[in-house]
């Protein structure tokens, strides 16, 4: 399976989004607690690091990667 385009994320004003959100609320994962468990696992990446904080502060000019998807943060 080949990696799709890269997906721009919009915050729209606000500062930033915790991490297990993100992947929520772009479809990645069906709920908060999915996402937490792929988080807690090592899954996602985030400027090309692996990830565990589930809240962590996703702001303008981040990298997410998690299941071939990347999202980037505007």
């Amino acid at each position: 399976m080949k990696k799709s385009k890269p997906y721009e994320f919009e915050l729209n004003g606000k500062e930033y989004i915790e991490l297990n959100q993100l992947l929520k609320v772009v479809g990645l994962v069906n709920s908060g607690g999915e996402a937490n468990t792929f988080i807690a696992n090592g899954e996602v990446r985030v400027n090309d690091e692996i990830e565990t904080r589930k809240r962590n502060k996703i702001r303008t000019g981040f990298k997410v990667e998690f299941d071939e998807q990347v999202l980037l943060v505007k």
